[in-house]
């Protein structure tokens, strides 16, 4: 059912959405369990990762419905003490290397800022200024607590947080974050293949240590071998050359698309891509402004770049703090709710743009 103006009713929105996540999140667990029974392997991460973004999402929604602007806050001060008390207070593989640690605090760090940046946007304008402070505070310490790419990543959620105030269509932001993705992804697919012109893979490789991209180049060896089902799920710690021999043995390949497809193939990818693009649908559907929609889209693609050249999604942590920022962000606060009338419809087919 539509609206008279052609727009399906906020309900209506937010079903389809809802009901794309229940699809998309079952069917990578029961992927895992098909490509484990075909090949062997252990599907437990896999399932315990789908788990916690669900988890997460779902905490997300109902506490971003309660308490719009201190749910959001809380969280952002619970990612900033984690990162701080990491990494011996990390939950994570207990072969994870200090890169991986370091990893997983700035990914924390990121998604700290961008719940810093969706309370803001969700406030009354003076206490939005202590939230955004706090946002540059969080900002300013992912300098000293993690590498230099968190502190930029940070750095680039707050500044799209503030541009995301003054852009009327969330779709055009929401389509730049996909393809910044798509362009990271693409990139570490090429140095993993050896494709790039000499001078600009060197370049690249450069920024990260010969061992990850030789785990790179290991993964996609055994994604060729096997491209329908992968190697089976957790098992290319055992499959590669370079990580048995490294010291402690890699279970992983630090990037979360090469390992989905060294272990569960081509599915495996298109299973993670569906993932990241039903987020983004839930955020271009949320009734929340285009601001909070964006913000947390920021946060969701500097996640997704530290996933690519990191293993991140590794600790679960990360995994619930990703899924309750999407909750968070594709809430409905009780407070907005309010009759239909032709000045509220108006207003969803503006934000909605």
């Amino acid at each position: 059912m539509k609206s008279a103006a052609g727009v399906p009713p906020d309900g209506e929105r937010r079903n389809i959405s809802d009901a794309a996540g229940v699809v998309v999140l079952g069917a990578c667990a029961t992927w895992s369990l098909i490509t484990a029974a075909a090949q062997g392997g252990r599907p437990e991460g896999v399932l315990l990762a789908v788990l916690a973004v669900a988890a997460g999402y779902a905490a997300g929604r109902v506490c971003g419905a309660l308490l719009p602007v201190a749910a959001p806050c809380t969280s952002a001060l619970a990612g900033l003490g984690l990162a701080v008390a990491a990494p011996h207070t990390l939950p994570g593989p207990q072969t994870a290397t200090p890169p991986g640690h370091l990893g997983a605090v700035a990914a924390l760090l990121v998604l700290a800022t961008g719940a810093a940046c969706c309370a803001a946007w969700a406030a009354r304008p003076p206490l939005r200024l202590a939230l955004l402070a706090l946002a540059v505070l969080i900002t300013a310490g992912s300098a000293a607590l993690g590498p230099l790419a968190g502190f930029g990543l940070c750095a680039a959620v707050l500044l799209c947080s503030l541009a995301a105030g003054h852009m009327p269509r969330r779709g055009v932001g929401l389509a730049g974050l996909v393809l910044t993705t798509a362009l990271v992804t693409g990139t570490a697919w090429a140095i993993a293949e050896d494709v790039l012109p000499t001078g600009l893979a060197d370049s690249l490789e450069g920024q990260m240590s010969g061992h990850r991209v030789d785990l790179w180049r290991d993964a996609l060896l055994l994604a060729h071998r096997d491209p329908a089902l992968g190697v089976g799920p957790g098992r290319f710690g055992e499959l590669s050359p370079t990580a048995s021999q490294a010291l402690p043995a890699e279970a992983r390949p630090h990037s979360a698309p090469l390992q989905q497809a060294a272990e569960q193939g081509v599915v495996g990818v298109v299973l993670l891509a569906a993932v990241f693009c039903w987020v983004l649908y839930a955020l271009w559907r949320t009734p929340r402004p285009t601001s909070v929609a964006l913000t947390a889209g920021a946060a969701l693609t500097g996640l997704a770049a530290l996933a690519t050249v990191g293993n991140v999604l590794s600790f679960t942590t990360v995994t619930v703090g990703a899924g309750l920022l999407a909750g968070l962000a594709t809430a409905r606060p009780v407070v907005y709710e309010m009759p239909v009338t032709a000045s509220t419809r108006a207003w969803e087919q503006r934000e909605h743009r």
